[in-house]
């Protein structure tokens, strides 16, 4: 299918203070976004997705002077595509806290002049959903036909289905979890202490000595993209080949007998941290997986998820797979089962892929075809002017 093309980022502030969940306010800050498609008559037509932990608002399309800067969920979103443009009126929002255009710890602070640094509030999935609505309020839009999200992003289009019950037809919430487990609370404290203890991160403002933690940040991303992935696919990628089999006189079982690159996972899982340390931003780093850690609807209800969920008015397609440790099936299953007891209409597909928690960015052609499958039975209701 082919691309939407060249798309331009658009930015828009926001004057009046936004409450956090935290207790702190932002007197004034800016979101940036884009958009695909064209919004109908009525409203009635707009899709709203939501970002996971390092991507942003450019979920299709590529920039003008950018030709390799192809949006995050290009597969996903476009004409002629599952969430397809030519019907949908598309919104990607860079969510606060980040550093990819929306305020965040780079930005300057009004208060001091100087960039916010560690000074930036801690947000939450809540706070970003807030921010959103604010923004559709902007554009008009009273009610999305879908607000969508993988990871992260399904949090927020979980969140978005209790907080705004009445402003969604739809929630697709796609290899996402109503809570993070124990373990995955342990793995991102150990990313963001990676970070903390860089010499460089200098109490999160780097900034003004012009520095970047690099090796914090690098090591943070290596911790996180190994939960990415799963163990056969890191199997079928890498086993146990050795980087340097390929050199002269080198043979297959030869060790450096070092503490430099012998395997080829090693090499892979380094280059992916020196490549997000060149691009994404320490602090928002740690804000990001602090709000991953916080996320917990059913906390305010004695854990009973049921009861979290009891306001929803929207009818909801809930996706897992299989090899996701991160977020395991067993979290979508979960949704899925206080949903039902709160009789919601519920598509739920567990897709059977050797690609871990990254399964939801790829292309199975399963997978693609049910949230095609789904967003046609939107299409064809809204057509009719119909509650799918």
């Amino acid at each position: 299918m082919p691309s939407i093309g060249i798309v331009t980022p658009q930015t828009m502030r926001f004057p009046d203070p936004l409450r956090l969940q935290g207790g702190a306010t932002l007197a004034d800050y800016t979101l940036m976004y884009e958009t695909y498609g064209e919004l109908n008559s009525d409203k009635s037509n707009a899709v709203l997705v939501c970002h996971a932990l390092n991507a942003s608002h450019h979920v299709a399309g590529v920039y003008a002077d950018q030709p390799k800067s192809t949006g995050w969920w290009d597969n996903m979103v476009g004409p002629g595509k599952p969430v397809d443009t030519e019907r949908f009126f598309v919104i990607g929002v860079n969510n606060l806290g980040s550093c990819f255009g929306s305020t965040g710890p780079m930005h300057t602070n009004p208060a001091t002049g100087k960039p916010y640094g560690a000074a930036f509030p801690v947000v939450t999935v809540e706070d970003w959903v807030n921010a959103q609505a604010r923004l559709a309020d902007r554009l008009g839009i009273t009610q999305f036909a879908a607000v969508m999200g993988g990871s992260l992003g399904g949090m927020q289009a979980l969140a978005w289905s209790m907080m705004f019950p009445e402003r969604l037809r739809h929630c697709v919430v796609i290899a996402s979890t109503p809570k993070l487990s124990a373990q995955n609370i342990a793995f991102n404290d150990v990313a963001r202490q990676a970070i903390l203890s860089d010499p460089d991160y200098h109490g999160g403002d780097f900034y003004e000595h012009g520095v970047v933690p690099r090796n914090g940040l690098r090591v943070a991303r290596m911790v996180g993209h190994i939960t990415y992935l799963s163990n056969d696919d890191m199997a079928e990628k890498f086993g146990r080949k050795l980087r340097h089999a390929a050199e002269p006189g080198a043979g297959p079982a030869d060790y450096k007998f070092d503490f430099g690159i012998d395997f080829e996972i090693e090499s892979y899982l380094r280059y992916q941290g020196d490549k997000f340390s060149e691009y994404f931003d320490a602090n928002t780093y740690l804000l990001i997986t602090k709000a991953l850690d916080y996320f917990d609807p059913a906390r305010a209800f004695d854990g009973n998820l049921t009861r979290a969920l009891a306001n929803t008015q929207a009818d909801f397609f809930v996706a897992s797979f299989s090899t996701d440790w991160r977020f395991s099936p067993e979290c979508s299953r979960e949704i899925v089962q206080a949903l039902v007891c709160n009789r919601r209409r519920v598509t739920y597909a567990e897709i059977d892929a050797p690609h871990g928690h990254d399964a939801f960015l790829l292309e199975d052609r399963r997978y693609i075809n049910m949230v095609r499958a789904y967003y046609e039975r939107i299409w064809r209701a809204l057509s009719a002017g119909e509650q799918a």
